[in-house]
């Protein structure tokens, strides 16, 4: 079975060759798909398998970061793409791509209806963080695009990090669900505690993706298209890494979750 994966782009979204690039490696049937033509033909969402929203700065992040993306994904294109997640597919939206789905209402989808339960705001730091960081995967998670995952390494870009649940009932309910996926770690794999720069943003809990209650769609501020090859990391020449980015068994993970379920 060919896997195949729309990466979006258009409008400032300029992580979409690296994207696409990323989930050929992975042994998908990538291809780059403009906003207006999906929103202006919305069954080519129907000849894929996997939809992902890549980091840039869509529209300039005016108003604020993805917020314009959301709104026209969400009004001109809602209904295909919860038909998209209904039919058992998969999604995933990276930096400017996870702002985007969780104000559009994407993530963290409690009950199945677009509606913003969290957001990602301004850095503590008050200015835009360029960095590498230590990732773990939470143990009780139910995301299938972290299978057999536990610890990696992946750069963030961003000034607008910082993940902020609507009320402390919105965090609990993503603990007690599985909906956390990732959390900022010590390069040991030890808890931040919000403390800067480990945790780059300041992000509560020290959160940095989450999914929905199925675990197929997933969004995280960290770039895994960054590291898909050895020579992404700053390290590379002076450390034995893997031939392998951290990043790669992210799309790899997505391509056989296709390939075992809906083939």
């Amino acid at each position: 079975m060919t896997v195949r994966t729309l990466v979006l782009t258009g409008f400032g979204i300029n992580c979409d060759y690296e994207t696409e690039w990323a989930f050929r490696g992975a042994g998908s049937d990538a291809q780059r798909v403009h906003l207006n033509d999906l929103i202006g033909r919305p069954a080519l969402l129907d000849g894929f398998h996997i939809l992902a929203i890549p980091g840039g700065f869509s529209f300039g992040d005016d108003i604020a970061s993805g917020k314009i993306l959301a709104n026209r994904l969400r009004y001109k294109f809602g209904e295909p793409l919860l038909k998209f997640i209904a039919d058992g597919k998969l999604a995933i939206g990276i930096c400017n791509g996870f702002q985007v789905a969780v104000k559009m209402g994407l993530l963290p989808l409690f009950n199945g209806a677009l509606t913003q339960e969290v957001t990602l705001t301004n850095n503590d730091s008050g200015r835009f963080e360029n960095r590498w960081v230590n990732l773990r995967t939470d143990p009780g998670t139910r995301c299938v695009w972290l299978k057999g995952i536990t610890q990696i390494t992946l750069p963030v870009r961003h000034g607008e990090g910082k993940f902020i649940p609507r009320e402390e009932a919105v965090l609990e309910k993503l603990r007690a669900q599985g909906q956390v996926a990732l959390r900022y770690c010590r390069s040991d794999g030890s808890p931040v505690g919000e403390v800067f720069p480990a945790n780059p943003n300041g992000s509560v809990d020290d959160i940095a993706g989450i999914c929905d209650p199925t675990g197929r769609i997933f969004g995280l501020m960290p770039h895994p298209e960054a590291h898909v090859v050895r020579t992404q990391h700053p390290r590379w020449f002076r450390e034995a890494l893997r031939p392998e980015g951290d990043g790669l068994q992210i799309f790899r993970n997505a391509v056989e979750y296709v390939n075992w379920r809906l083939s």
